[in-house]
């Protein structure tokens, strides 16, 4: 009986109704996959100007705590900087100032640095010259001499010389202030193709090399020029030059009579005796001593140019070389060499006109040359 009481009741067991079995509670509150959207949805935060906003400063002041330390940073890093650059500027200056005014170095480098900074040598009037023009004009005459002549400058005797010639250069430009004042009160200029003509006229004659090749090396061994420097000498010459021509009218208006009474039937033997100022020809009738070439060194070229051009018993018009006033006659040719005598009349130096403007204007130093 026991036995089959046991078997019921096992039988009841597996007979209970499944509403009687206890599930989990996650089973029994699962809800629909619609009413699960709607909540995800609706936990979502909502999206406007103000939260972003918010999100946008709370960015930035946890941000902030590092962007500061980098600008200070940064500001520091530039006044350092800055300070650092200011300081080799200011050492730069103070080595540039003491080679040029009290050592008075003559070297490439410092001769660059006055090519860029216009660090003034004098001063005529109210116009500055420039420290550049005064080493440029120095530095030829030490190239030349030491090239040239093999002279040493280091030594006792070579320093003596040098004094001299930085005297001459200090001269030199000096001269060119003057001279400058003066074309700027007579409106006198020269152009450059008035430069360009006398470069074409030296390398005709195959005076300093009859190619731009030649030129070049002859310019670089004599005075450590290139062509540039070279025009820019020649420039300031042919300015001295074209004052004194406007200033010296006296020399004009002898040399304009003497043509005139050359033109009217006067004889060249008789004139060049009475009125030449060549010392050492007038005796002779003007005639030069020997024969010329195009390119003799003793005679300006000018001279040589227009007498090439003239047939024999012909005399040329007046002649400016810069230096005298010319009228040339033509003798005879004689292959490539000519027989002429001249009529010289000298200018006035550049001097005497400077001379006034410096009395009343006495140029002021800035080196003391020694």
């Amino acid at each position: 009986m026991k036995s089959k009481s046991k078997n019921k009741s096992k039988k009841q067991r597996l007979r209970l109704s499944p509403r009687s079995i206890k599930l989990p509670k996650v089973l029994k509150k699962r809800k629909a996959p619609e009413e699960r959207l709607k909540e995800a949805f609706a936990n979502v935060p909502k999206i406007t100007d103000e939260t972003v906003a918010e999100h946008r400063e709370e960015v930035l002041s946890s941000a902030r705590k590092y962007i500061y330390p980098l600008q200070h940073s940064r500001k520091r890093i530039v006044y350092i900087s800055t300070s650092i650059v200011v300081l080799a500027l200011f050492l730069f200056m103070g080595y540039v100032l003491a080679a040029l005014y009290r050592f008075q170095s003559t070297s490439s480098f410092i001769y660059g640095v006055t090519q860029v900074l216009p660090l003034p040598v004098a001063k005529v009037g109210s116009d500055w010259v420039s420290y550049e023009s005064y080493l440029f004009e120095l530095r030829r005459y030490m190239h030349y001499y030491e090239t040239q002549q093999q002279v040493n400058f280091s030594t006792q005797s070579g320093q003596k010389q040098l004094l001299a010639y930085k005297q001459k250069a200090m001269d030199s430009v000096i001269t060119d202030a003057y001279t400058k004042q003066l074309a700027s009160k007579y409106n006198v200029s020269v152009s450059d193709a008035q430069v360009n003509n006398e470069v074409a006229l030296v390398q005709s004659q195959n005076r300093l090399g009859s190619s731009q090749q030649e030129l070049n090396a002859v310019l670089n061994d004599f005075w450590g020029w290139n062509e540039a420097d070279f025009k820019r000498e020649l420039k300031s010459q042919l300015l001295q030059q074209a004052v004194v021509e406007k200033l010296d009218t006296t020399a004009y208006s002898k040399a304009q009579t003497t043509l005139s009474q050359l033109q009217h039937g006067a004889d060249f033997a008789t004139l060049a005796a009475q009125v030449s100022d060549d010392a050492s020809t007038k005796t002779n009738g003007g005639q030069f001593p020997g024969l010329l070439t195009r390119n003799d060194p003793n005679v300006a070229p000018q001279i040589t140019q227009a007498l090439f051009a003239l047939k024999p018993g012909q005399i040329s018009p007046i002649i400016d070389t810069g230096y005298t006033l010319e009228i040339v006659k033509l003798l005879q040719v004689q292959g490539n060499k000519v027989q002429a005598a001249h009529i010289s009349f000298n200018l006035e130096p550049i001097s005497t006109y400077i001379a006034p403007l410096e009395k009343q204007n006495k140029p002021e130093y800035f080196i003391n040359i020694h």
